[in-house]
């Protein structure tokens, strides 16, 4: 179990997205009054591609350990500052695997689609940072550091101190890939 500790939505398409006292999630759809809310892609990249495309990327969520990790190394990153929705504490988001639900709060669920496959807008927001939620491991395969992504199943309001409880797929697990 775990707790928000912000969350975060931009009507415009803005690397950062401003903190509020609640966002409301639309089953479906995502984060109410956010850019990226729609059935379909709302990336511009992916839009470009294939606008078409189901949105398995409608609501964001970052765990703050990652922007404790980034501010001790000398990075200066807070909640929303890296685009995320949900800023999370207490849950390890990128062990999960793919179909895990999150309810956050009373009634709001989310199912986790897959991983943030970080843009270079993350380079021009500090430089170095891409590199520091971009790497390899020791056997040289890619790890993505920058959150998760994740469709709404529930709707419902969302604030900063509220719970999350995790609810895993059945097995066998499915590593989360890039979406």
């Amino acid at each position: 179990m775990g707790t928000i500790e912000a969350v975060s939505r931009s009507a415009d398409h803005t690397f950062t997205k401003p903190n509020h006292d609640s966002i409301t999630l639309l089953a479906g759809l995502g984060v109410e009054g956010d850019a990226h809310q729609g059935v379909t892609v709302k990336h511009r990249s992916r839009v470009k591609r294939d606008p078409t495309r189901p949105n398995l990327r409608q609501v964001h969520l970052m765990h703050a350990e990652l922007h404790d990790e980034l501010n001790a190394s000398g990075f200066h990153v807070a909640a929303g500052r890296l685009g995320e929705n949900v800023t999370t504490r207490g849950v390890d988001l990128l062990a999960l695997p793919t179909g895990t639900r999150l309810r956050l709060g009373p009634d709001a669920v989310v199912e986790v689609t897959g991983l943030r496959n970080p843009c270079p807008q993350i380079e021009a927001f500090e430089a170095g940072l891409l590199e520091e939620v971009v790497g390899r491991d020791e056997h040289g395969n890619v790890v993505r550091r920058a959150g998760v992504m994740s469709v709404v199943l529930v709707g419902g309001e969302v604030r900063p101190g509220d719970e999350i409880r995790v609810e895993l797929p059945a097995e066998p697990h499915t590593p989360l890939a890039p979406v």
